[in-house]
């Protein structure tokens, strides 16, 4: 019989015939309602770790295991005063008064993550930036009663990044700031990356790239407790509400053309309208669309109808480019590209427009919108991405399982929407009318 080495490590196995029966004997410690854990997030500021402080908090306490965030930086908006603590220089190493406040503000999160494992508490969450290993090496010491897991967050997307920075300058603390707000929080990360050592020695750990979900790399000396399903959370991508629209309809699709740049018809502002009015009864913070006028303006008129919603443009949405066949006809292609018509039409999926793209060329540009926008609204329970019908198509796949060479004739109606959940504890896909 074949063992996992962390049930390994819980299980002894006594065989009492080589050929029948064995018993399983359980340790104690695999059913201990007591196991604990301290998570300790790490990484520049702007990476995801508020937000995946609260994923793993949200997926554990789905679970029926207690968990609770200790943010430094809330204690240092409740005890601080923000016209200091918002300017980049109360970060500087070299301002011992402020180094020695926030160390303050470290500790007391330290003792109160520990007063909440010694009493009811399973799993303590501390979201700081904590780039020393001086700093991490005081919380391996004081933290010392219950396992202990490191999660650095690393992310260089420059687009990410700046969208980031932008969300994070809106928060009440940055107000005083104004047009200095972003340069200020600039200048914070440079002072962080000036003391940031990676993970190293720590004794566990686990390095993430946040944009991807994906595990860089990971060290384990001692037996981690709620490890799968942790680790589980950290790679899946999790969407509440995804609202995938297409654009509503052009002038180049009355004339059955490709590609470009296409403004919307009276008839596609009217249903974009409609659209509008149909999501007032759903809060949209941010509305993911291509660098596409068609998209743009549909978007346009759902954000007109919300209260602080956002359009972010990704080149990541654009439409699949037809190279020497953009804005022409498909009747046009069949008369005066025939070869391309009919090699096309043998293998949609895979053929590549003559200095354009495929749906297959398509694909990883495809997860990297999917991604930025994930990471960019996790917090929020709605997400909406006005696309196009390959990109939807592309958008879907990535949800649903399709043979590759299905992909590109998935049904993406103009009068119509995808609502998507995929959590793990619920998938839902239902196409839905909004007029």
């Amino acid at each position: 019989m074949s063992l996992t080495p962390n049930l390994q490590s819980f299980i002894d196995i006594k065989y009492y015939n080589s050929y029948t029966s064995f018993k399983i004997i359980f340790n104690k410690r695999l059913f201990m309602s007591d196991e604990k854990l301290y998570i300790v997030l790490m990484g520049l500021p702007a990476r995801g770790k508020s937000t995946l402080a609260v994923r793993l908090r949200d997926a554990f306490q789905k679970s029926s295991i207690s968990a609770r965030i200790f943010n430094n930086g809330n204690l240092r908006r409740i005890y601080g005063t923000l016209d200091e603590t918002a300017r980049s220089e109360f970060y500087s190493p070299e301002n011992s008064a402020a180094v020695e406040l926030r160390e303050g503000f470290a500790r007391m999160n330290m003792q109160k993550a520990k007063a909440y494992l010694q009493n009811s508490g399973r799993i303590a969450i501390l979201d700081a930036t904590n780039a020393e290993r001086k700093r991490r090496a005081a919380i391996e010491k004081y933290l010392n009663d219950h396992p202990l897991l490191f999660i650095e967050c690393v992310n260089d997307d420059e687009d990410i990044l700046t969208l980031s920075i932008q969300e994070k300058i809106k928060l009440p603390e940055f107000a005083h700031l104004k047009d200095r707000a972003a340069k200020e929080f600039l200048k914070r990360i440079d002072y962080y990356r000036m003391i940031y050592t990676p993970l190293k020695p720590e004794r566990n750990y686990i390095r993430i790239d946040s944009l991807q979900n994906m595990i860089i790399e990971e060290k384990h000396s001692d037996v981690i407790p709620f490890y799968e399903r942790l680790r589980d959370t950290l790679v899946t991508d999790e969407v509440k509400n995804l609202f995938l629209i297409r654009h509503t309809q052009t002038e180049y699709n009355v004339a059955g053309r490709i590609g470009g740049d296409s403004p919307l018809t009276k008839k596609g502002r009217a249903q974009a309208k409609a659209l509008g009015r149909f999501f007032t009864r759903r809060k949209i913070s941010y509305i993911f669309t291509s660098r596409r006028i068609r998209t743009i303006d549909t978007a346009k008129a759902i954000c007109e109808m919300q209260n602080d919603c956002r359009i972010i443009s990704l080149k990541e949405f654009d439409e699949i480019n037809a190279g020497i066949c953009e804005r022409m006809t498909y009747e046009d292609i069949e008369k005066n590209l025939p070869h391309v018509f009919k090699k096309r039409g043998a293998d949609k999926y895979h053929y590549v427009y003559p200095g354009g793209e495929s749906y297959e060329t398509m694909k990883s540009r495809i997860t990297q919108g999917i991604k930025k926008a994930f990471f960019l609204n996790r917090r929020a329970s709605n997400i909406m991405i006005v696309g196009h019908q390959a990109v939807n198509r592309m958008i879907l796949s990535h949800f649903l399982y399709r043979r590759e060479d299905d992909v590109p004739y998935i049904y993406v109606p103009q009068d119509r929407f995808y609502h998507i959940v995929s959590t793990h504890n619920k998938k839902l896909f239902e196409l839905k009318r909004y007029d």
